[in-house]
């Protein structure tokens, strides 16, 4: 029976074959490469250590390429990573043949947060260019993204308390049996009153820490990641993203990393978003954990348009026809009409919460009304407690009820990237320890090479690399050349401070680039 054979492993070749030849002209490792060439990395602060006597550091692109090539294929560990630069000949045609350990990997994504964002950016500004981005409508939301730290080393008050409760009871138990032991068994017993004093002075230590820094819970692994709801109720210590996407091709334009739910998160994105898209004539859409006032209002500041789904009634009457909202307000008179006729007053009162400020209505009718008990269970009767950003809540509800169809397009929007990310890539969780900068920055690779992907599946990869050779290879070298040839020193002067400003940003470059190459017809 005949078999395919492989080549002698013995055998020299007469025709030897390059890193250059062994890659096909349609990898998409050779976009990687592009793309991080078109950035003017020397800008985005990425940290460079220089030791004047010691080893020559590596360039940070070349540590770059090799994140996004991880990350694009679902590697994104320091030592795997390591592997992939002595075993892949992708790895080694994109990087030279460079082999960094797994050390020097990690610290460059530990080190450089601000510039992996930069360079997340630099993937929406290629978006822009091609019309990706329809700034129209966006959709926002977040995902939790587990930490490296368990809950067996994340505590609050109520854990501490339980701890050195147990503690208490045994050191109790351990003194009692020291007075009745004999002279053999008290120094086993003293040993084990010992260890749990230790226990005792390490939850004390915890309790001090929590009362200092003013959070309500602290984890010992990674300090900054915070017990949090996942789904129904099921909790995990972890990272909360938010994303931003916009609606034309579910493109990621923005990331942040928190530690707090979504309830103060909507204005601060929005805010972000109106910067990115240089316009305020968009809407945004957010699910019912973005529901707060505050926000509302910071949207109405801002001019944009916002519609978040309602979430249900924190107290339901007895009958679901005295429900809150079937009382009409009378905003001339400041009063509030209950569905048997009666008027609910307030004095004016401003009560004050911890976010917010409301008055209460109240009608003196409750007493006598003949439906009281449809209405309410309150032995005084019903009270109404009207929110300072009331007005902008039922602006929003009316905003859903009229674009019911429009509000549904927000899953299908934003869920995209997460669908991607976490299921089909498996980064459903932090691999960074030690803050939120850190997590920020494993976060910021894996949205960059989703955008890079997004990108390339939209245009086709050869759009793509042409825009990009075009932006590597012909204009910085072109508009260099024409620069240092124009003869006119007053010109020169302001050719060389607009390419100052404008070397930056690679769309900028290329309009520049084409300015020159007409205005002085090279």
């Amino acid at each position: 029976m005949k078999f395919i054979t492989g080549l002698d492993r013995d055998q020299a070749s007469l025709f030897p074959i390059t890193l250059e030849q062994s890659i096909d002209e349609d990898n998409e490792v050779r976009i990687i490469d592009l793309f991080v060439d078109s950035l003017s990395i020397e800008d985005y602060g990425f940290k460079k250590e220089y030791v004047e006597n010691g080893r020559p550091a590596y360039h940070p692109s070349d540590l770059l390429k090799l994140y996004i090539y991880g990350y694009l294929n679902k590697t994104r560990s320091s030592r795997d990573l390591e592997k992939e630069c002595k075993r892949n000949i992708e790895v080694m045609w994109l990087i030279k043949g460079l082999a960094p350990d797994h050390n020097t990997i990690s610290n460059f994504r530990r080190d450089n947060p601000k510039a992996i964002k930069k360079v997340f950016r630099a993937t929406v500004q290629i978006a822009k260019h091609f019309d990706l981005i329809g700034g129209k409508l966006i959709a926002g939301d977040s995902t939790k993204l587990r930490a490296q730290n368990s809950k067996k080393n994340n505590f609050n008050q109520k854990k501490i308390d339980r701890h050195i409760t147990y503690i208490d009871n045994k050191l109790a138990e351990h003194n009692q049996q020291l007075s009745e032991a004999d002279e053999d068994e008290k120094h086993q017993i003293e040993e084990e009153i010992e260890k749990q004093n230790q226990h005792k002075d390490k939850y004390n230590q915890l309790e001090k820490q929590l009362n200092e820094s003013g959070e309500a819970q602290v984890s010992t692994s990674d300090p900054e990641s915070r017990q949090m709801i996942t789904r129904n109720n099921i909790t995990e210590i972890a990272y909360n993203a938010q994303s931003t996407v916009d609606a034309k091709h579910n493109l990621p334009i923005d990331f942040k990393v928190t530690n707090t739910n979504d309830s103060k998160a909507m204005g601060n994105m929005l805010q972000r978003a109106k910067s990115i898209l240089r316009t305020n004539e968009f809407t945004g859409l957010y699910d019912k954990g973005y529901h707060t006032g505050t926000e509302f209002k910071i949207a109405n500041d801002l001019g944009i348009e916002v519609m978040v789904a309602i979430p249900g009634l924190a107290s339901q009457a007895p009958d679901p026809a005295y429900n809150v909202e079937n009382f009409s307000y009378h905003q001339d008179g400041d009063y509030y009409v209950c569905p048997e006729g009666n008027e609910l007053t307030t004095p004016g009162t401003w009560h004050i919460t911890r976010t917010y400020h409301f008055k209460r209505y109240t009608t003196k009718a409750c007493k006598t009304c003949p439906v009281k008990d449809q209405c309410t269970k309150a032995k005084y009767g019903k009270g109404i407690q009207r929110s300072e950003y009331q007005e902008y809540i039922n602006k929003n509800k009316e905003r859903i009820e009229q674009n019911q169809d429009y509000y549904r397009r927000r899953q299908a929007i934003v869920e995209h990237p997460y669908g991607t990310i976490k299921r089909q890539w498996g980064f459903s969780y932090v691999l960074t320890k030690k803050g939120i900068q850190r997590a920020s920055a494993d976060v910021g690779l894996m949205f960059t090479a989703y955008n890079i992907r997004r990108i390339m599946n939209i245009l086709g990869k050869d759009e793509l690399e042409k825009y990009l050779k075009e932006v590597v290879l012909l204009f910085p070298r072109k508009i260099h050349q024409i620069c240092f040839k124009i003869s006119n020193p007053d010109l020169r002067k302001i050719y060389d401070k607009i390419w100052e400003a404008v070397f930056s940003h690679p769309l900028k470059r290329i309009i520049f680039g084409h300015y020159l190459l007409k205005t002085e017809g090279y």
